[in-house]
């Protein structure tokens, strides 16, 4: 057995103090005790705080190869471009960078990762990784002719995978209404988590209000037909989210141009709602990071993601936590490690084993350093305990 205590210890649900937690050989909790009642010299007293391993809830795991490969800052809209060109991209470096940021996020006490699944690339690092993975295997087709072909596309990933899995869009500019119904469908019928990017640029609300903007001119620059398409004249998270279940799990991402009406009606739609902020990825593409207060305002269930090294300078959810800490004095460590940890666990449903600090999980164990003030400071510090 080990006996491990430190000042403060963030259980994901609350904080604990004078505690320690019993962990048998194979890092399972097995009873959390007052301190004073374990002989002083079985403790590991570890300095900073204690917090569960954390999970990332969306990932990029095969756009690892393009780490420094895109300009910072240059917008979405150029970022897709860029992503575009290097869609062709020799597999063994495909595949040696998914095992390098495989492991990047392990050392950086990262237990389990919603991924975005394009191609089967790192399904076999999966399978033999010390991380807990769901695959979110994305489809994307705006023309309503292409929607049977892509989602049948996304079936065969489906079964090629051995992980936890489901079939979901990639955004509401990418998919068309009949594209939604099959996925829609097909969430039903399997009880799936499904996942969106959402109203990452002002442009996505414009297209769907008025028709305009760069992210209309974008779709029509590939060569894709768009005199069908009517727009709803309403923002795009009510498009899209309209046509999704009520009551399974969605999680929409970065949200960065998302008013407070907005969530409003979405939380009124589906009260299984999550939203994952990816603010590394948002400063690293357009330079501007969601108000997140507004969404604490709102009561919204938060998550945390990395996006990927395409748009990220690490894997690292202390880094993410970092930056929001920094701008948003006023939000709280114990919600920050809620967010990515517990409400993660829960979203991805690795609840039961992950996510807090609780008899009979296996959540893994964080140390974070240099705290300052009960605030994660940037130069604060990770040592992966479990």
């Amino acid at each position: 057995m080990r006996y491990l205590s430190a000042e403060k210890i963030y259980s994901g649900r609350e904080i604990l103090i004078d505690k320690t937690i019993v962990v048998n050989v194979n890092n399972k909790i097995v009873d959390i005790v007052d301190s004073k009642e374990i002989d002083n010299s079985k403790i590991e007293f570890l300095d900073g705080v204690l917090c569960p391993g954390f999970i990332n809830t969306h990932c990029h795991l095969e756009l690892s190869h393009l780490f420094k490969k895109i300009e910072e800052k240059t917008g979405l809209d150029n970022f897709i471009k860029e992503i575009e060109q290097f869609r062709k991209t020799d597999e063994k470096l495909v595949l040696a960078a998914i095992v390098k940021a495989d492991e990047e996020m392990f050392l950086n006490g990262i237990v389990a990762v919603g991924d975005i699944c394009n191609s089967n690339h790192s399904f076999n690092v999966k399978n033999y990784s010390k991380i807990n993975y769901y695959n979110f295997l994305e489809v994307f087709a705006f023309h309503p002719s292409r929607a049977d072909y892509v989602f049948e596309q996304g079936l065969k990933l489906y079964y090629q995978s051995k992980q936890s899995s489901s079939i979901t869009p990639h955004a509401p500019y990418s998919a068309s209404d009949s594209l939604l119904k099959l996925i829609r469908d097909y969430a039903i019928e399997n009880n799936s988590v499904l996942t969106i990017h959402n109203q990452e640029t002002e442009d996505e609300n414009l297209m769907f209000n008025s028709k305009k903007g760069k992210v209309i001119e974008r779709i029509k620059s590939f060569g894709i037909e768009t005199d069908f398409w009517k727009e709803p004249k309403v923002n795009s998270i009510i498009a899209t989210l309209r046509q999704l279940p009520k009551d399974l799990k969605i999680q929409l991402v970065h949200n960065t141009f998302t008013s407070e009406t907005d969530m409003q009606w979405a939380n009124n739609y589906n009260n299984n709602l999550y939203w994952c902020f990816c603010v590394n990825a948002n400063k690293y593409i357009e330079d501007k990071i969601p108000d997140i207060p507004l969404f604490i305002k709102n009561n919204c269930k938060i998550t945390i993601g990395t996006d990927s090294l395409a748009s990220n300078w690490s894997l690292s959810i202390l880094d993410e936590l970092k930056t929001i800490s920094n701008n948003f004095d006023e939000i709280s460590m114990q919600n920050l490690i809620q967010w990515s940890t517990l409400n993660g666990a829960e979203y991805l449903g690795f609840e039961n084993s992950l996510g807090s600090i609780e008899i009979g999980k296996t959540p893994g164990i964080n140390q974070l350093l240099n705290i300052e003030n009960d605030k994660i400071a940037k130069h604060s510090t990770l040592n992966k305990i479990l």
